[in-house]
C-alpha cells in the first residue's frame, strides 16, 4: 500500500515536486501564495491568463522552476473546478487523480499542499479523502510478474508521499479509518483478480480465513459433506461436476451489543463459471474468473468493519464452488431440493449463480435471524445491457432498505439503480414439473433472477445487489486501476456507519 505521511506545512521549498490546488476562482491559498512568492511570482503570472489554467476540475498544468542553485522544481497547479459544487467524492478522485499524475511522471520525492476549506470540506478532512483517493488509485497486482519492479525501471511507481497541512496529525488520525477500509478493498481486487488455477474453494476459503481470524472474525468452513446432511441441494448442484470442493464459508463478527441482531451480508463465489454443460463461448470466458465477485465485497467488506472495529454485529456468508462440464455435472432438466425444501428444474447450467444463492441466503436467515440481509453477486447479463457499467442493480422487498443502500452508493460514488419485484414476474419462472425453474426467458432477466432469490429470504428485510458490470473495470478510474474493482466494499461501509452503527 502506498506510504503517505502527513507533515505541517513548511515555509521553505522541502520537496522538487510540489501540488498545489486551485479552484476556478484562481484565488491561492496562504501556502501557495508563499510558494508562490519563493519562485518569483510564477503561479500568479501564468493563472492570469484562464487561456493558461481556468482551474476546471481534474485539469493540470506542471511548471518548472530553477532556483540559484540550479535545483529543479515542479509546481503541478490542479484544479477542483467550483468548489460550490466539491464535495467528498470529488476530493477522493482528486487525489487518485494526484497519484496517477505523479506516477505517470515517476516524481519519487512529492507532497501536497492543503491548506483551504472548499465548500464546507475542511483542509483536513480534504487531506485525508484526497490521501484516501491515492490510496485506492496506487493499488497493483504484481505478484506472478517474474521480474521485480527493482529490476524493471518501466514497472516502478510511485511508492511514498507527503501531504502537508495545519493540522497534519488530526488529519492522520481521520486518514486511518480510510487505511482500514481499502484494505477491505485491496482484499477484494486482490481475490478477483487471483486466477482460478490458484483460487478455488478450497484455497479460497483458506485465504478467508488467513486474512479475517487476526481481526477477531470468527470463520467457520462448511463442506460437502456437512452441506449434504443440511439439504442445500441447490448450491451443490453447481459445483458437481468439478473436482474442487464446494464450501460455504461463514464469518461472524461482533462489535456492537450481545443482544444486537446482526446484519448478513451474502455473496456468490463461483471462482470459475464454464456455463457447465451450458457451456459458454470460448471469447472472453477467461473473464470468468470474477463470477466470485459478489463474495469479495462480503470479505472485503468483513475485514474493512473489523479493521476500524465498526460498532455493529455482522455475518458475512459466502457460497464457494467452480461451474465445471465434468462427467458429474448437473444436466438441463435436473431437478434440485434446497435447503428449504423448495424443488428447482435446471433449464439452464450458466444460471448457477442463483442456485448458490438460494440456499446460502436460506442459512443464513435460518440460522442467524438476521435483522437484514444483503445479498450481491455477478448475476446476470441483463443487467449489463440495462445498466453498462455505470450502475450496479438493486431488487429490494424493503423501501426503506433500499432508500439506505442508494443513499450510500451516491456518497461513494457505487450508485445503484432499483428495479421492480412483482408476482407477475413469478410466472415466469413457474415450472411444469417443479415449485420453479431457473430461468424465465428472455425478457427481464434479471428481475426473474431476483424473483427467484426471493422465495429463499423468508421475509426479512432483503437487498439484492446484481453487480455483473460493475465489478471488473476495463478501462481505469481515478481511483482504480485497469481490472477487478471491489466495487461495494466502501458503500456498504458507509451504509453500515451511517445507519446501524450508532444503534
Amino acid at each position: 500500500m502506498l506510504e503517505i505521511k502527513f507533515v505541517e506545512i513548511s515555509p521553505e521549498l522541502e520537496a522538487n515536486n510540489i501540488v498545489v490546488l486551485l479552484d476556478n476562482n484562481l484565488i491561492l491559498s496562504a501556502a501557495t501564495a508563499n510558494i508562490d512568492q519563493k519562485i518569483g511570482g510564477i503561479i500568479t503570472k501564468f493563472v492570469s491568463d484562464k487561456k493558461n489554467f481556468a482551474g476546471k476540475f481534474g485539469h493540470h498544468k506542471n511548471l518548472t522552476y530553477f532556483d540559484d542553485a540550479s535545483k529543479l522544481t515542479n509546481i503541478i497547479l490542479l484544479g477542483i473546478g467550483d468548489q460550490s459544487k466539491f464535495d467528498d467524492n470529488q476530493a477522493e478522485n482528486l487525489g487518485g487523480k494526484i497519484y496517477n499524475i505523479l506516477n505517470r511522471a515517476k516524481f519519487d520525492d512529492s507532497y501536497v499542499v492543503v491548506d483551504q476549506t472548499y465548500n464546507n470540506i475542511s483542509a483536513d478532512n480534504l487531506a485525508a479523502l484526497i490521501a484516501s483517493g491515492m490510496t485506492l488509485a496506487s493499488y497493483k497486482f504484481d505478484k506472478y510478474f517474474s521480474q521485480k519492479e527493482e529490476e524493471d525501471q518501466s514497472k516502478k511507481s510511485l511508492s511514498k508521499i507527503k501531504l502537508s497541512t495545519n493540522n497534519y496529525q488530526e488529519t492522520a488520525a481521520k486518514f486511518d479509518k480510510f487505511k482500514q477500509i481499502a484494505s477491505g478493498v485491496f482484499l477484494a481486487r486482490d481475490v478477483i483478480t487471483e486466477p482460478p488455477n490458484k483460487l478455488y474453494p478450497d484455497s479460497y476459503a483458506q485465504r478467508i480465513t488467513e486474512e479475517l481470524r487476526p481481526h477477531n472474525v470468527a470463520v467457520e468452513v462448511i463442506g460437502e459433506r456437512e452441506m449434504h446432511n443440511l439439504g442445500m441441494g441447490a448450491l451443490l448442484g453447481v459445483g458437481q461436476g468439478s473436482i474442487n470442493e464446494s464450501k460455504l464459508v461463514i464469518m461472524k463478527y461482533d462489535g456492537g451489543p450481545s443482544d444486537q441482531a446482526p446484519l448478513a451480508f451474502v455473496g456468490k463465489g463461483v471462482t470459475f463459471d464454464t456455463g457447465g454443460i451450458s457451456l459458454k463461448p470460448a471469447n472472453g470466458m477467461e473473464e470468468m474468473k470474477y463470477d466470485m465477485g459478489g463474495s469479495a465485497t462480503v470479505i472485503g467488506l468483513m475485514k474493512a468493519l473489523a479493521c476500524r472495529k465498526a460498532k455493529v454485529n455482522v455475518i458475512g456468508v459466502v457460497g464457494l464452488v467452480e461451474n465445471m462440464p465434468g462427467g458429474n455435472a448437473q444436466r438441463p432438466s435436473d431437478v434440485l431440493t434446497s435447503m428449504s425444501g423448495q424443488t428447482i428444474e435446471v433449464l439452464n447450467t450458466d444460471a448457477e449463480g442463483r442456485l448458490v444463492l438460494a440456499d446460502a441466503l436460506w442459512y443464513t436467515q435460518d440460522k442467524y435471524k438476521p435483522k437484514l440481509m444483503i445479498n450481491l453477486a455477478t448475476l446476470t447479463g441483463a443487467i449489463v445491457v440495462a445498466l453498462a457499467n455505470i450502475y450496479a442493480g438493486l431488487f429490494s422487498n424493503d423501501d426503506d432498505l433500499s432508500a439506505k443502500l442508494t443513499a450510500a452508493g451516491e456518497k461513494t460514488d457505487e450508485k445503484l439503480w432499483r428495479f421492480p419485484l412483482h408476482k407477475e414476474y413469478d410466472k415466469m419462472i413457474k415450472s411444469d414439473i417443479a415449485d420453479m425453474k431457473n430461468i424465465g426467458g428472455r425478457g427481464a432477466g434479471s428481475i426473474t433472477a431476483a424473483q427467484f432469490l426471493q422465495r429463499f429470504v423468508n421475509e426479512v428485510p432483503w437487498a439484492h445487489l446484481d453487480i455483473a458490470g460493475v465489478a471488473w473495470n476495463k478501462k481505469a478510474t481515478d481511483t482504480c486501476p485497469k481490472g477487478a474493482a471491489g466495487f461495494g466494499v466502501r458503500m456498504l461501509n458507509k451504509f453500515v456507519e451511517d445507519n446501524y452503527e450508532s444503534e
